[in-house]
């Protein structure tokens, strides 16, 4: 009788681990919600006794970024070792989207924006920030990818508080027309990776286009005149969930540069070219309403919930380019 009841002990005891697993993974699934940008800005700026000077927006939408990425339920989770997170991929895969933005912006900062022309220093907070955002995503040892980031983060901080200053050296932000295109044609790559990689959910034949448009264009090895391009099915999740986490990150960032470019897109009349990008990237944070990412094909019964996500990320690309064009015009 004791020999049942011990087996029935440990068999509840095991369920109750199950159980409070599942139920944290759930937890840990929820993305933090869409925040605005200018509203931040301006409450760290009264709370520090600060002014919103060009690039405050901006540098406080990729430090909100990453604090919510490192905060939200479970914190950090794609380098954890131990259940529930070892055992997700959705939301892991949707920081790797969102720390794949940061850096590009963080870089763009520390290229372009921070910098007055090519032959000009570097600004020592924005280089540290950019090399520990660039720590590999999945490192649990020390040092460790969340007290990487963080050291980012306050490298950010430190920068942000130096702006507006006159004697802060090389801790300035320039808004000018071809900084910000420079960064847009790091987006427009990006979202074309992204966008590729959702298309191929579907599996579809592609002519090979790699030499077009250049009759003297080589390649190191031979390849075949058509492609076949096809998602594992275990992978179909994984792209969907980055895609939406770039594009999260992506979103807060485009508004935030509205802010602090908002004379350069006036004299080039292209608010508006950008308003329409940022409305794109709002329809890629709608609520999925299904338990798994659905893989319908053609015009079948179910949904294809990567190419509804292709095909918002494609039109803010094709926007993206437009706009990049636009900025490039006298």
């Amino acid at each position: 009788m004791s020999s049942i009841f011990t087996t029935k002990s440990i068999s509840a005891f095991f369920a109750a681990i199950i159980v409070t697993l599942c139920l944290l993974g759930f937890w840990w699934s929820f993305e933090p919600d869409v925040f605005d940008v200018d509203e931040q800005a301006n409450q760290q700026a009264q709370a520090n006794n600060q002014t919103v000077v060009t690039g405050y927006t901006t540098t406080t939408a990729l430090i909100i970024v990453l604090e919510k990425m490192l905060d939200k339920p479970g914190g950090y989770i794609y380098n954890d070792m131990m259940p529930p997170g070892i055992l997700m991929d959705n939301i892991p895969s949707w920081e790797f989207g969102v720390i794949e933005m940061s850096r590009d912006l963080a870089l763009a900062i520390r290229r372009d924006f921070g910098r007055s022309q090519s032959q000009s220093i570097d600004s020592d907070e924005l280089a540290d920030a950019q090399t520990s955002l660039n720590l590999d995503n999945n490192r649990w040892l020390l040092p460790s990818t969340e007290g990487e980031y963080t050291k980012a983060i306050n490298h950010l901080y430190t920068y942000r508080n130096a702006l507006g200053n006159s004697r802060a050296g090389n801790n300035q932000f320039y808004a000018r027309a071809d900084n910000l295109r420079d960064y847009l044609k790091q987006v427009e790559k990006r979202l074309g990776s992204l966008s590729q990689n959702l298309s191929a959910s579907v599996g579809t034949e592609v002519i090979n286009t790699n030499l077009a448009g250049d009759p003297s264009a080589t390649y190191s090895s031979p390849e075949d005149a058509a492609l076949v391009n096809k998602t594992s099915w275990f992978q179909l999740d994984n792209n969907f969930y980055e895609a939406r986490g770039a594009s999260w990150a992506l979103l807060h960032f485009l508004k935030a540069l509205e802010t602090d470019f908002a004379e350069v897109l006036r004299k080039k009349n292209a608010t508006v070219s950008l308003q329409q990008i940022i409305r794109e990237l709002e329809a890629t944070q709608g609520t999925v309403f299904s338990p798994v990412i659905l893989n319908g094909g053609g015009f079948g019964m179910l949904a294809n919930h990567s190419l509804v996500m292709a095909n918002y990320i494609s039109r803010a690309n094709a926007a993206i380019i437009e706009l990049s064009e636009l900025l490039n015009q006298g």
